[in-house]
């Protein structure tokens, strides 16, 4: 039997403690860079007869390059709304935060379209602040102040203020918590197969064009028209076609979708015409293609526009007790 200092036992002791919190750390990296796929859920709003869900879907493979015709690439996992924002939702919102924001009224289930870029602004800042969050987009006036309209341009962010992942933005919020999608986050959502880290041309997970329909959840299918298939509006937003790989769905075809960003980078001008991509019921193909892209003002409010939500949830409760006992151990490792 050896004798062993006391020196020797406590230099063992850190080394343990060490390894515990690099283990917690590791593990809580582990969460965020691959466990994340577990944020994809429903998320609920509003109350009472007011009361909705948005579908998230995870969109992860954080990192991943620009298709060549430069976009796509994003840093950071994030959130996707599966569905088109529904007529039934921006009815609720406006019942519930008095936001006035008009809409074409085909029907519950269809999606919401007749909406300017700046009305679904109002949508998402409520979403995030009725739920006790940074609002994404900063405007004059709020509903409820003399004055207000629902359908003025926002204003800028000053850079202490403004998002920064991926570049700086002026028009989001760095805290919020939903937003209108970037246009490389709508575009990677829609296009982008993390598996073998290529683009396809059409949301659909396929170069081929896809099967034109009037409403279905088949596979290879989008609300479009064509030579034989002629719909006369969009269909529901759970009906709209196939889906995406990161199962989204009616990312093409159905509604136009505006994008949060600029149509010319970067976004530092409020009122500038913002994009607009995934094409309609009324226009064939081309419009689905991942060359398809075009603009609208802000205020412009189209019969055959609509948004979807995109979003970065708040860290989980699971990874707050990782970080905090990795720092817990580091404070009595270093004592």
């Amino acid at each position: 039997m050896f004798a062993v200092g006391p020196g020797v036992v406590i230099k063992e002791r850190k080394k343990r403690s060490t390894k515990r919190v690099k283990a917690l750390f590791f593990v809580a990296a582990l969460w965020v860079g691959i466990l994340s796929p577990v944020w994809g859920v429903n998320v609920t709003f509003g109350s009472g007869v007011n009361e909705f869900e948005i579908s998230f879907v995870e969109i992860g493979d954080a990192g991943n390059g620009d298709d060549d015709t430069g976009y796509g690439g994003v840093g950071y996992h994030y959130q996707m709304g599966q569905y088109e924002v529904s007529e039934d939702m921006i009815t609720k919102a406006n019942a519930e935060g008095g936001l006035g924001v008009t809409q074409v009224g085909r029907g519950a289930r269809k999606p919401t379209t007749g909406i300017s870029w700046n009305e679904a602004a109002r949508f998402v800042n409520w979403l995030n602040t009725s739920q006790g969050h940074q609002a994404a987009y900063r405007f004059a006036t709020q509903p409820g102040d003399s004055g207000y309209d629902a359908n003025e341009d926002i204003l800028l962010w000053d850079s202490a203020e403004a998002w920064q992942l991926d570049g700086e933005n002026l028009y989001r919020h760095k805290d919020a918590q939903y937003f209108l999608p970037s246009e490389d986050e709508w575009y990677k959502a829609a296009y982008y197969d993390g598996g073998l880290g290529i683009y396809y041309d059409y949301p659909t997970g396929s170069d081929m064009i896809p099967v034109a329909t009037v409403g279905s959840m088949v596979a290879g299918e989008a609300v479009y028209s064509s030579s034989v298939v002629f719909p006369t509006g969009p269909a529901n937003i759970d009906n709209a076609g196939g889906l995406s790989l990161y199962e989204t769905m009616g990312q093409g075809g159905n509604a136009w979708e505006w994008g949060e960003s600029a149509f010319t980078a970067p976004n530092n001008v409020a009122g500038e015409s913002r994009v607009v991509r995934g094409g309609s019921w009324s226009l064939t193909s081309g419009s689905l293609r991942s060359s398809g892209r075009t603009n609208s003002n802000p205020t412009n409010e189209n019969n055959v526009v609509g948004f979807r939500v995109a979003s970065i949830p708040e860290p989980s409760g699971v990874l707050m007790v990782l970080i905090g006992g990795a720092s817990l151990l580091l404070g009595r490792n270093r004592r």
